[in-house]
This record gives C-alpha cells, structure tokens and sequence, in this order.
C-alpha cells in the first residue's frame, strides 16, 4: 500500500514512517508536515492511503481532508490524532476521513484502521466509538449547542472560522477588536472549546461554514 505521511511534527512523522516500513505490506512514498504541499503529493505520488494528522500550520486537517477527497476520492485518508472531542471527529468524517485513530491507541490499532480503510470500510478507534454512537443516537432530540450563541456571536464565529483576524473581523462588523475578542471569548466558553482550530472543527460539523 503506498503511503504519504502528512504529519507536521518531524519527530512523529519519522517515526511514522519508521514504523510504517516495519510492515512488508506498506510502501511509503512520501512525507510532508503542510497542507498545500500535501494537496500536490496527492496528485503528484498518488497513493492509496494517506496517514494524516489534524493539528496542521496554514491550514486545518479538515480542510486538506476535503480538498484531497474533492480531486482524488479513491484515495483513503486515515486520521491520527490527540483530539477526541467530538467536533474534530465530526468535522473530519463529514470531510470524507475514512477511518480516525488516537495518538494514544495502540500500534495494533493503527494498523487495523489502515487495512480497514483499504478495503473499503470506515474505521474508528474503539475509545471513541461509543461516544460517536451516543451522538448520532442523541442527534435527532438535541438542540444544536450553538443556538445558545447571540447572532453576533454566531457572526464573530463563522469568520473566525473561516480564518479572519481579530482586526479584519473588527473592521468587517464595524466593531473594535476588543469587542470582538470579547465575543470570542464568550462563545468558546459557552461552547466548551479550547482553540481557534477546535472553533473551525465545529463550524464544520454544524454547517456553519462549508468545508
């Protein structure tokens, strides 16, 4: 199976490929830490897998997920990942990842996930399953948590979203960026999310922005 690993910590990314050419069944034939330049290996190497992390520089996992499987959707993308908050495996599914493995899973696992993708079938890390399940079981009752959002809220979150600056979001409502930090504050604890990329994983997930 030709591999690219797309992994922006150069230590996990050798090691990654250290361990993927343990393996007779795995070919690696490329290695890349960002995500433009994963986009072009897509192309460029045509792999059967990609091995991917989400926490990317310039560009979110979901993101690159999306643009590679827009161009090439016979290609399988496994994500690998610390994230297990329920935004980030939403938003990555929804991008078209064929299976999402933990950082922390075991070295079985990991291979399981990637033959599995091969083959044809989606894959998740057995930590994350059940809460994956509860979710979908509990989609069709709960109110979608952002609606507790004010609309300016909701304003400030899509361009955050959609990777807007502090001072261009200021100037593009007519507020002061104090103001608009202040929104952003609100709404991340309100929502219970840690970062700018956690904000964008769950805009994805609820159609707040596109992917």
């Amino acid at each position: 199976m030709r591999t690219l690993i797309v992994e922006d910590q150069t230590i996990m990314r050798d090691g990654l490929r250290a361990l993927l050419t343990s393996e007779s069944d795995f070919e690696t034939v490329g290695t890349t830490g960002e995500g433009e330049s994963a986009i072009r290996a897509a192309t460029t190497l045509q792999p059967d897998i990609i091995l991917m992390g989400l926490s990317m520089p310039h560009m979110s996992g979901t993101k690159i997920i999306t643009r590679i499987k827009r161009k090439h959707p016979e290609i399988k993308i496994v994500v690998l990942t610390f994230h297990k908050e329920d935004q980030f495996i939403q938003a990555a599914l929804q991008a078209g990842a064929d299976a999402y493995v933990l950082k922390n899973d075991s070295r079985e696992e990991l291979f399981t996930a990637l033959h599995t993708a091969v083959n044809g079938r989606r894959y998740l890390s057995p930590s994350i399953l059940d809460r994956v399940i509860t979710g979908y079981l509990d989609k069709s009752t709960a109110t979608p948590s952002w609606k507790i959002l004010t609309d300016r809220e909701r304003e400030v979150m899509k361009l955050i979203a959609e990777g807007y600056r502090t001072k261009d979001i200021a100037a593009r409502l007519a507020l002061s960026p104090r103001t608009v930090e202040t929104h952003r504050k609100n709404l991340m604890k309100k929502l219970d999310l840690a970062s700018v990329s956690a904000v964008t994983a769950y805009a994805i997930a609820n159609g707040i922005i596109a992917q």
